[in-house]
């Protein structure tokens, strides 16, 4: 049986950028940081892919643990200089991160990377632009209707390569599939065990992935709102049947996940589980 989304992971060398002296649990945090990024440098060629997930996962958790920091003292009224020392903090595991993935997925030849139009690939362009909801008022939403929850994030079983990096939704195919949220397209992509996908990025930074769709409506660059239409659900890539695979990432690459159903509750939507 073929696994589901399976790449290779290679290395990706990579300096943390300096930063100027600051109070003690700053520098402290710096030191941290440091740590994280000279770490996932520091996987030699040919360690195998284990060695680099270890280190992605780790700078993950990093960076949501930033993140945590960032809300927590946005949510105390804390001085502005503090939250944007939190908040450079954050943003430097988030660029080690993204760097050492875009290596990754381009020497893998993921089409997110490389090909994020899916013109090489000549994936299937959007036939109809889908129209924003005129009766939503920027409210985050699921990405489906519907539903029935399938594989959970971090999942074990055979038909991953590793777990499962998402949230699985069993629908049938043809189902309408939503962006969440508002913000970009940043990808439309084929070929892959993702099958046709599409990749938002949001307000927040963070990316929201919808991957096996039979159709896309959207096209790269496009700007969508939340509960916009953005294809159809289907099974196309490396499955056992139609759903939607909904993912979260800090980044655009694989790697990069982070649960996608406490992040959609941080966004008031409860869709169980």
């Amino acid at each position: 049986m073929r696994r589901e989304h399976h790449a290779r992971l290679p290395r990706m060398c990579f300096a943390p950028a300096r930063k100027p002296p600051g109070s003690l649990p700053s520098l402290l945090a710096a030191v941290l940081i440091a740590g994280v990024l000279v770490a996932l440098a520091a996987v030699p060629a040919g360690a195998g892919g284990d060695a680099f997930r270890k280190e992605t996962a780790r700078a993950v958790r990093a960076h949501e643990k930033a993140r945590a920091q960032v809300d927590r003292l946005r949510a105390g009224d804390a001085r502005t200089t503090e939250v944007r020392s939190a908040e450079r903090r954050r943003k430097a595991i988030r660029a080690g991160l993204w760097d050492a993935l875009w290596s990754v997925a381009r020497d893998a030849g993921d089409p997110v990377a490389v090909d994020p139009s899916g013109r090489a690939g000549r994936c299937p362009a959007a036939r109809t632009r889908s129209r924003a909801p005129e009766d939503r008022d920027g409210d985050w939403t699921a990405p489906t209707r519907r539903y029935r929850l399938s594989a959970g994030y971090a999942a074990r079983g055979s038909r991953w390569a590793h777990r499962h990096t998402g949230q699985d939704f069993a629908v049938p195919t043809g189902t309408p599939v939503y962006a969440v949220g508002p913000g970009t397209v940043r990808a439309t992509t084929c070929g892959d065990g993702f099958g046709n996908q599409v990749i938002v990025r949001h307000p927040d930074g963070y990316f929201t992935q919808y991957a096996h769709l039979s159709r896309i409506d959207v096209r790269k660059g496009g700007r969508v709102a939340a509960g916009q239409r953005l294809g159809l659900s289907g099974a196309t890539g490396n499955v056992t049947g139609p759903h939607l695979h909904f993912e979260v990432r800090i980044t655009p690459y694989m790697g990069s996940a982070v649960s996608p159903l406490p992040w959609l509750r941080r966004k008031s939507v409860d869709i169980g589980g």
